[in-house]
């Protein structure tokens, strides 16, 4: 009996998670293109105007990123200002979970099934690389190992203090000027 009521509750407890997550993801990868040169050099690669999208179908939470030119990401929340180029989509507000609390690596929930790739695959790799070099940055190391498929081996304790600081600033500042307005 108990657990036909704590069922629901935990089902928006992940959804409620992974929405605030992609709002934390979002703005950590417009600050992440910011602060480090290896994610500025691998969004050169991207069109300008090229729209990333990570959601949970059918109708789940998204996040919704725009390489800008010169490196750099524009967080979008969660509408896209015209047609996406990439899309990574969970099948399951469960899978997103999984993936989204580092208990299940992003590479691990592909092979599994878990997600859809919508759109040019070497673009797929490419942001995933700068998802990984992200969460390297802001997760401490044991965590991030745990998440990423492999931990960058140059990423020196110094360095990541320094730049996931930096990062975390940003990503509240960003926070507290979407609030503002």
């Amino acid at each position: 009996m108990l657990a036909k009521r704590i069922q629901p509750m935990m089902a928006q407890a992940r959804r409620l998670y992974v929405q605030v997550m992609f709002q934390v993801m979002g703005r950590a990868l417009q600050a992440v293109s910011e602060v480090d040169d290896t994610v500025k050099k691998e969004a050169l690669a991207l069109p300008n105007g090229f729209l990333f999208e990570m959601m949970v179908m059918p109708n789940g939470p998204r996040m919704v990123v725009e390489h800008t030119g010169l490196g750099r990401f524009h967080y979008h929340g969660d509408e896209a200002p015209r047609p996406v180029d990439l899309s990574i989509r969970f099948k399951h507000i469960a899978h997103a979970f999984l993936v989204l609390s580092f208990q299940e690596k992003t590479a691990v929930a592909f092979a599994n099934d878990r997600m859809l790739v919508d759109g040019d695959i070497s673009y797929a790799v490419r942001m995933t690389r700068v998802l990984n070099r992200l969460e390297s940055f802001i997760l401490p190391k044991l965590i991030a190992q745990r998440a990423v498929k492999e931990y960058p081996r140059n990423l020196h304790l110094p360095q990541k203090l320094i730049s996931g600081a930096r990062i975390y600033l940003k990503v509240a500042t960003n926070f507290v000027e979407t609030v503002r307005a």
